[in-house]
């Protein structure tokens, strides 16, 4: 059997674990007692998509609140040199901060403690992903006591699902449907919707006639009718339920495949605040160029008023550079769900369940993807507190789970932080500010910009070079809790106006004057973009101080731009000039865009924003004479006409949303 075979090709990722001992267990005892549980895991042959390996266990798993589980369950492995299905057990460790956010030893990793990083939601369930070493989904769920029979399944759910049990790119399929259980047994006759990736866009109906569920120790077997012919439903699946009954996951016994499902409610959903998520993709769009894009992914999503801000992180596959890699990746999207909770865009068809705690997402060709989205769990705050579910990039508001990165400023919020509000005058920015505030990162004292009783914006140092930053405030002598994020080399973030991670860009022409949709960026000009994130700069700054003029201090990491879609040529990439805590991307806007308002995206090694946006208008003559104007100085100017500029940022460090 080589279940196990995982632990030797991705032995590496043992130094996860090894430097996560440092990690927040306070959240351990979320997850406590028996959980149904099903992961999906998938070895890829070579960097095209192919499969070398895929394996899916599901059964249940035990937590005792202490951070140690057992399972047991079944396995069902591909590789030939086994072609295993059978009982599997495993035992192993797990870790969960107060936010939720953690890892559990994955059960497929044998004596190698490979993490499966991941969070625990409002409902008390469990999503995640390797990630950093091989491409999964798990999900587990409380077994409610006693446990479910048939009538817990009952109502209308819809599903989404993602399969490869195909083994082979141009075979997987995804799908959504929607069924209505009664409540004893029966499932009325129902409509598949799905696409095959050999079939790119083309949408495929499947009909499939009335059939039956049951339930044994808690646990629900849909039995649909077998026909060869049935591209997507037919023969079993097994079937798990939440304790509310408002969420199902699971798969076929035999298949690599993973459904994720939400009861619909009544009336039309509220779908706000922070959600905690999990999926798969597979771009099959090059599938004629012999290719497919492959990731698995955990993180969270920030939804405000019809509006996301959403991180996930990322392993996939990059057949240019044949290569396996990891990123996170930052984006924005808006949602409008009509009155039965369902709505689509351009890649994705999603459904939200009842009082919006549950959002499931299904691919639509030939994006073939799966997505859960649940509530975060609530947090309680005693004393002087940092709130864990949010420290985040100033400029976006990218979800705590984006981790930081050395000179990135970043907002915590809390509560009995400060008596009064403060904000630093001088530069470089104190490391106290009020009555005796701190922020302690690693120890290291943080450059302060601004706190309040319930706010505090800050710098992580520059020294912080570790794979985790815990973070602690200490107020007139009264340590907070210590909140633990990951440290990655980058994680950018370009500040908009107005402020709050959408909109346009904190962007100027050459002439200082900013750009916006009165006075529009143009095809081939060079603006000015200020945002944070982009870690280590050469040569070094003291924390806090100004960007030196001469010389300029430029990112020790390549950074890269685009505009819709299209290369943005970086001229330079470093501090501000003159200013306190700031990046400066200065890049040439492509030739060839039409007027429009368009997203600038930002990449660094081990990240990728899209979510602030720049007007491109067309050129006139005053454009065009500033574009033929000598290269632009990468430096801020100290004073223009109706700007403010001083000793701290020209784009004030944003509250929150």
């Amino acid at each position: 059997m080589t279940l196990v075979r995982l632990a030797v090709v991705f032995s590496f990722a043992a130094l996860g674990l090894a430097n996560a001992q440092s990690w927040d267990s306070s959240g351990n005892g979320l997850l406590t007692g028996t959980y149904y549980f099903r992961e999906v895991a998938y070895v890829l042959q070579d960097a095209y998509g192919d499969f070398y390996e895929n394996t899916a266990i599901y059964g249940n798993i035990t937590f005792d609140g202490k951070g140690n589980y057992s399972m047991s369950g079944t396995a069902l492995d591909s590789s030939s040199s086994s072609n295993y299905y059978g009982p599997y057990t495993a035992t192993g460790t797990y870790v969960i901060a107060a936010s939720g956010y953690g890892y559990i030893a994955s059960p497929l990793s044998g004596t190698t403690p490979i993490p499966i990083y991941g969070l625990v939601s409002q409902q008390g369930i469990f999503i995640g992903s390797a990630t950093e070493t091989y491409f999964d989904l798990f999900i587990a769920a409380p077994v409610s006591s006693p446990a479910p029979t048939a009538a817990a399944f009952k109502g209308t759910y819809s599903i989404a699902d993602l399969d490869f049990s195909g083994q082979s790119p141009q075979y997987i399929s995804s799908y959504l449907f929607q069924v209505s259980p009664d409540g004893a047994g029966n499932l009325p006759a129902f409509t598949v919707n799905g696409y095959i990736a050999e079939y790119g866009s083309q949408a495929i109906p499947q009909s499939v006639s009335a059939a039956k569920y049951t339930f044994s120790n808690g646990a629900g077997v849909l039995g649909f009718p077998n026909s060869t012919n049935a591209p997507f439903v037919y023969s079993q699946k097994y079937l798990y339920i939440s304790p509310d009954g408002n969420f199902v996951f699971g798969g076929s016994p035999q298949g690599w495949d993973m459904f994720v499902g939400v009861r619909a409610g009544s009336g039309t959903p509220s779908f706000s605040g922070l959600y905690y998520q999990a999926g798969m993709d597979e771009d099959a769009s090059t599938l004629t160029d012999n290719y497919v894009t492959l990731d698995t992914y955990y993180g969270a999503l920030d939804a405000v008023s019809g509006s996301v801000i959403e991180h996930q992180r990322q392993e996939y596959n990059d057949a240019a550079d044949q290569a396996i890699g990891v990123t996170g990746y930052t984006f924005s999207d808006t949602f409008t769900p009509n009155s039965s909770g369902v709505y689509a865009n351009s890649v994705m068809r999603y459904a939200v369940g009842a009082n919006g705690a549950i959002r499931i997402g299904s691919g639509i060709g030939p994006e073939l993807s799966l997505n859960v989205a649940l509530a975060a769990p609530n947090v309680t705050a005693t004393g002087v507190f940092i709130d864990p579910q949010y420290v985040v990039n100033a400029a976006t508001f990218a979800p705590f789970t984006a981790g930081v990165s050395p000179g990135e400023f970043v907002t915590l919020a809390g509560q009995n932080l400060a008596d009064a509000n403060y904000t630093a005058s001088t530069l470089p920015f104190p490391t106290t500010l009020g009555q005796n505030v701190q922020v302690k990162v690693n120890g290291l004292a943080a450059p302060l910009y601004f706190v309040t009783p319930t706010e505090i914006s800050f710098l992580i140092p520059y020294e912080v070079n570790t794979s985790l930053a815990s973070i602690q405030v200490i107020s007139n002598g009264t340590a907070s809790n210590t909140v633990t994020l990951p440290v990655n080399m980058t994680t950018p973030g370009v500040f908009t106006l107005p402020p709050g991670g959408q909109g346009t860009a904190a962007a100027l022409h050459a002439d200082y004057s900013l750009v916006n949709s009165a006075k529009p960026a143009q095809a081939g000009e060079t603006i000015l973009v200020f945002l944070t994130g982009l870690g280590a700069v050469t040569p070094t700054v003291p924390d806090g101080s100004a960007g030196p003029e001469n010389p300029l201090s430029k990112t020790s990491n390549t950074i890269t731009a685009f505009i819709n879609g299209q290369t943005a040529t970086v001229v330079y990439a470093g501090l501000a000039p003159d200013l306190g805590g700031l990046y400066q991307v200065n890049l040439t806007v492509p030739t060839g865009l039409a007027s429009g308002t368009y997203t600038v995206d930002i990449s660094g090694p081990d990240s990728y924003t899209s979510e602030a946006t720049i007007p491109v208008g067309t050129a006139s003559a005053s454009s065009q004479s500033m574009q033929a104007a000598p290269a632009v100085k990468p430096r801020f100017p100290r004073r223009k006409s109706g700007v403010t500029h001083g000793s701290v940022p020209l784009f004030k460090v944003p509250g929150s949303r």
